[in-house]
């Protein structure tokens, strides 16, 4: 069952999300959330009678939809080339914030969420779902494996889903209750108007679909598909994915003939368990990354799929990141260097109408984020390969200080306190596997750490009681080696060649 919340939880949950207006508000969010503390009883009441009566008014299930086009290289003319992004009002966003939180805990506390799935979980992130595919690519390789990567696509996903499909799915999942009519009434009943430029449509009915652009759309996206992930693993393969986002690993030895059988009996089911559940697979734009072993020769994978050819290609597009079939992401980096280049350039021309600080927000929003992006990926690569890299975050700090292209960089990145590309490389990694060390990182990622088991123990055994002068000057000198040998111990330290334990120790 749901719980209501107290006041301060509400009061949280409003000041902590992020004040976008919406064209259905009153006034601006932001308005909102500065005299909150003053409206809080006429907050909390209509959100607590929501989550114990399992009901959503009706005022909270309109939409106004934003068709935003998907990538600015793509022509505007084709309305498949458009995503509707639903804006909703700010309140029911927050109601949906309420529930979000209950939900989730429940649902982690029981072990319901799919483990290979990464969309909107805490500690989890696109950034971890490609190191897992990277991390399982490169097993493969250094084992001498061959290994193919099926990046699928689904068209208009989070728009189809069927409704009774997934009340009915999360009944198996044992969601019951005010929490499962409360879902009920958030997904019928609804309404949205499209908006183009000055002109807003009638309001139609939403029969289907989650709202893409609320808060619980992808976890409730999210529990629809995770069926989906036990036709992949019937399979024998594994299948990282992110909300919509999914992709399916098959390594094997290049002897393997029966590959392409193999990967076309799985797409082949998984296109069977879209149309049971009013879900289409673009096998246009499925794509697929064959990877040859160490070692082992390329060669041109193609997989027949409802009479429809997926053919092998040289680089594939993974929530953001270019994958290519030698994981040199050499691609990758052409691609951020290029889009920070174009951003180096805006910026440098509104430079002189920027003061030092507006500047240094403008880059490390528009820049250093990109090169920040998924950059764990790229640790290990020689540092020629990343050299662009570093060069686009020079420029970026001497455009900062608004100094000439030669000028010495090294104390530029000091006074801003950016590390070097490398070691932001290096911090990221060590973020993250200490997050796997703590168990507040994926799963997938504390399988990758095994803890570090000394083989050889040195134990020095003292006398009881404190130690006299002698011992103490022993242990506060600086011990560079331990040498045993014949049942004799001797420490040597850097101002002498060895020295002995004081008399009486063992």
């Amino acid at each position: 069952p749901l719980s209501p919340l107290s006041p301060d939880e509400i009061l949280r949950l409003v000041t902590a999300g992020r004040p976008t207006t919406c064209p259905l508000d009153s006034i601006p969010s932001s308005l909102l959330q500065t005299i909150s503390g003053d409206l809080l009883p006429y907050l909390t009441s209509p959100i607590n009678s929501s989550l114990t009566a399992g009901y959503v008014p009706s005022v909270f299930k309109r939409a106004r939809v934003a068709p935003l086009l998907k990538k600015p290289t793509l022509d505007p003319s084709d309305v498949n080339n458009y995503r509707p992004v639903s804006l909703l009002s700010f309140l029911s966003k927050t109601l949906e914030r309420a529930i979000l939180g209950q939900l989730s805990c429940d649902l982690s506390q029981n072990d319901l969420l799919d483990p290979n799935q990464s969309g909107f979980k805490t500690g989890h992130s696109t950034e971890t779902a490609l190191l897992c595919v990277t991390e399982a690519l490169r097993t493969a390789k250094a084992n001498s494996l061959s290994s193919a990567l099926i990046l699928l696509d689904l068209s208009a996903a989070f728009d189809t889903v069927n409704h009774q499909i997934l009340l009915s799915t999360l009944s198996e999942l044992s969601i019951s209750g005010t929490a499962h009519s409360w879902i009920a009434s958030y997904l019928t009943g609804r309404s949205y108007q499209v908006a183009w430029r000055e002109s807003v449509s009638a309001p139609r009915a939403l029969t289907t679909g989650v709202p893409q652009g609320s808060v619980l759309g992808p976890l409730l996206f999210s529990l629809y598909t995770k069926s989906l992930g036990s036709v992949i693993s019937s399979h024998g393969l594994s299948y990282p994915s992110y909300a919509d986002d999914t992709q399916f690993i098959f390594s094997f030895p290049p002897s393997d003939n029966q590959v392409a059988n193999c990967i076309s009996a799985c797409l082949a089911d998984i296109s069977v368990w879209m149309t049971d559940h009013d879900l289409k697979l673009n096998l246009g734009k499925t794509e697929l990354l064959f990877l040859p072993g160490k070692d082992c020769p390329f060669h041109d994978l193609a997989i027949t799929v409802d009479n429809s050819i997926v053919s092998s290609s040289q680089s594939a597009k993974s929530l953001g990141v270019t994958l290519d079939n030698t994981l040199s992401f050499s691609a990758n980096i052409k691609a951020v260097t290029r889009s920070c280049r174009f951003m180096l350039y805006n910026i440098r021309r509104v430079r002189p109408c920027l003061t030092q600080e507006a500047a240094q927000v403008l880059i490390q929003a528009l820049v250093i984020s990109r090169l920040d992006y998924c950059n764990s990926l790229l640790a290990g690569l020689p540092a020629c390969a990343i050299k662009p890299l570093q060069l686009i975050q020079n420029a970026a700090a001497r455009l900062v200080f608004n100094l000439p292209k030669f000028s010495h960089v090294t104390p530029l990145l000091r006074t801003l306190h950016w590390l070097p590309v490398e070691a932001r490389f290096c911090y990221k990694t060590m973020v993250l596997a200490y997050g796997a060390v703590r168990g507040t990182a994926p799963p997938y990622l504390q399988a990758l750490i095994s803890p570090y088991t000394q083989t050889r123990a040195f134990i020095h055994l003292w006398p009881a009681g404190p130690p006299t002068s002698a011992e103490a000057q022993f242990l506060l000198s600086p011990v560079k080696t331990v040498c045993c040998s014949g049942g004799t111990s001797s420490l040597t330290t850097p101002g002498q060649r060895s020295q002995s334990p004081p008399s009486g120790d063992t």
